[in-house]
């Protein structure tokens, strides 16, 4: 095994016109100045913005172009995502991209963030892809990190990092930034969340080692984000604990109890029913919103 060079983009994205061009130009940057990287992660919804009017079907001209680049610099190539339009249905989607430029797999995110990603259909699959002579790689997608079971599932069918583009361009960046830590260290993996700026986010993007330990944490500015990894590390740390302390992995596995809510509606979740329904808050003060405040995006 040896290390490996990743490489995140966090870059300006608009939502009005293809941000293909512009990707294409700062991939080509990116590997003028670190030519040793192999693989390169760009944020969540790249290509296009956050605008489902753009939806394409996969295959498509965008996951083409992507297709291309990656055989052009002979890299692995997260897309980041695009909405997917497939069945009359619309998918939050991320394709991998191997260096002679095929798809390896699509992971169509499993939590859209609702009430808020409103017309996105949840995806039902997860996606782990293994890189020869490197380990083996999970994907998901902004919201999906908050559903920690997302996270365990990907390590459980084998996940030593975790790919995960983002689009946050909201107060609760310091939370996701806080789970981003959590995730690694519970699950003892990388952590590699890559976020956009201007309509692709609010950027600050983190990589997290499998000890919880913070690799890089971006600012609020474009940045190109080169590292090398080395997934000994991951083995490491599952085979003798983190930090040699703590071995939740193997702690999860050799559990006694069973988790009982995780039957559909299962025993024990009753609770989680009187909640309410999923969909946006109104106004504290129980004023109706004037029809001008209606969100048009």
């Amino acid at each position: 095994m040896r290390p490996f060079g990743i490489a995140g983009l966090q870059l300006r994205i608009g939502s009005t016109a293809s941000n293909l061009p512009y990707l294409e130009a700062a991939l080509r940057n990116l590997m003028a100045q670190f030519p040793w990287v192999e693989m390169v992660v760009f944020s969540e919804l790249a290509a296009y913005g956050p605008s489902k009017s753009k939806a394409e079907p996969l295959p498509g001209p965008a996951e083409e172009k992507f297709c291309a680049m990656a055989r052009r610099h002979s890299l692995w190539l997260v897309t980041g995502s695009l909405y997917e339009k497939h069945r009359g249905r619309i998918y939050n989607t991320a394709s991998v991209i191997d260096p002679d430029g095929e798809v390896v797999g699509r992971h169509r995110k499993l939590f859209p963030f609702t009430p808020y990603e409103e017309g996105v259909e949840p995806g039902r699959e997860f996606l782990v892809f293994d890189v020869p002579d490197v380990g083996r790689f999970g994907v998901s997608i902004c919201y999906d990190s908050w559903v920690p079971e997302t996270s365990r599932t990907l390590v459980a069918m084998g996940a030593e990092v975790i790919l995960h583009p983002s689009l946050t361009g909201t107060v609760d960046r310091d939370v996701e930034l806080a789970i981003a830590r959590s995730t690694a260290a519970t699950n003892q993996c990388y952590f590699v969340d890559i976020n956009g700026m201007g309509a692709g986010g609010v950027g600050r993007s983190i990589v997290v080692g499998p000890h919880g330990e913070i690799v890089h944490q971006a600012g609020a500015t474009e940045e190109l984000i080169p590292l090398e990894i080395d997934l000994e590390t991951v083995r490491r740390s599952r085979e003798r604990g983190l930090m040699a302390l703590g071995q939740p992995l193997k702690s999860f596995r050799d559990r006694k109890v069973q988790f009982k809510i995780y039957g559909r509606r299962g025993k024990g979740s009753e609770y989680l029913d009187t909640l309410g329904p999923l969909e946006k808050p109104e106004r504290a003060s129980g004023r109706p919103r004037g029809r001008d405040t209606e969100p048009t995006g």
